[in-house]
């Protein structure tokens, strides 16, 4: 179940131990992540891209708290966006 509304939501890749959801907000491309770390907790991580070719920004951010589940990771990185969003300078 992807975290963001369906209309949002660009692309659903699974990898191993990682899945990535990229969806558009304004002028930014947001990709809440979660990867499973060798302890078995979840850790999240979120790109905030804008601009095109070599004009891009691309800011990554990777946050402390450490998950139980995938689900419960991509839903801080995603409540995480919001708030970055609205005061970014991306």
């Amino acid at each position: 179940m992807c975290p963001v509304p369906a209309p949002l939501a660009r692309a659903c890749k699974h990898k191993e131990n990682i899945l990535d959801k990229t969806f558009l907000v304004g002028k930014y491309r947001i990709s809440p992540q979660s990867k499973q770390t060798e302890s078995g907790a979840y850790a999240a991580s979120l790109s905030i891209r804008s601009g095109h070719g070599s004009g891009s920004h691309d800011r990554i951010f990777r946050f402390v708290p450490q998950f139980d589940s995938n689900e419960a990771a991509l839903q801080y990185a995603l409540a995480q966006s919001q708030g970055l969003i609205g005061g970014s300078n991306c």
